[in-house]
């Protein structure tokens, strides 16, 4: 991939109360920078679980595909959040078999519910970082308004980063336990 791929952490999976739509807050592991994605309920409860240490009694979707990995000898090298196509996010799991390494097309909260079951790093495009990112309210003041561009599309990303108490200090706080 020829653009430059920032390191992400998985900040917590949170319910919009006013949509009842879940989002997956993804925050770069150097910087004060994040990246919301909009996902499925099955899929936010399925890296809340793990996230959460919780286990299912059968084997989910996420689990049953890692652990066949795991059995076929296949190592998850990495997931990536590649790309930002209207308005859609798309992400690439990277796999190392037998010495060679394939690029798997994926939503991209199935490679991080993927990557949160085998502690595999999560990363972003610098474009899609810079083009989709958030960063705190308190850090834009201090930047300057000509620094922080918004499109308006995915300024509804920045409104609902900027109402959440991010605490670093304890990053599990404001987790939902999903229904």
């Amino acid at each position: 991939m020829p653009d430059e791929l920032i390191e992400m952490v998985v900040e917590s999976v949170r319910v919009h109360m006013l949509s009842n739509q879940h989002v997956v807050i993804l925050k770069a592991a150097e910087q004060r920078r994040y990246l919301p994605i909009w996902i499925g309920q099955w899929e936010a409860s399925a890296i809340a679980m793990r996230l959460q240490g919780f286990t299912s009694e059968r084997p989910l979707t996420h689990d049953l595909f890692a652990a066949t990995l795991e059995q076929l000898a296949v190592h998850l090298r990495r997931v990536v959040v590649s790309d930002l196509a209207e308005e859609t996010f798309h992400a690439r799991i990277q796999l190392e078999t037998d010495g060679r390494t394939v690029e798997i097309d994926s939503r991209p909260s199935d490679a991080i519910a993927l990557a949160v079951r085998a502690a595999t790093p999560i990363f972003v495009t610098r474009a899609v970082l810079d083009r989709a990112g958030v960063t705190p309210a308190e850090d834009d003041e201090e930047g300057g308004e000509g620094e922080h561009r918004e499109d308006e599309r995915l300024s509804v990303f920045r409104e609902f980063i900027n109402s959440l108490d991010t605490d670093e200090e304890s990053p599990a706080e404001g987790r939902r336990r999903p229904d």
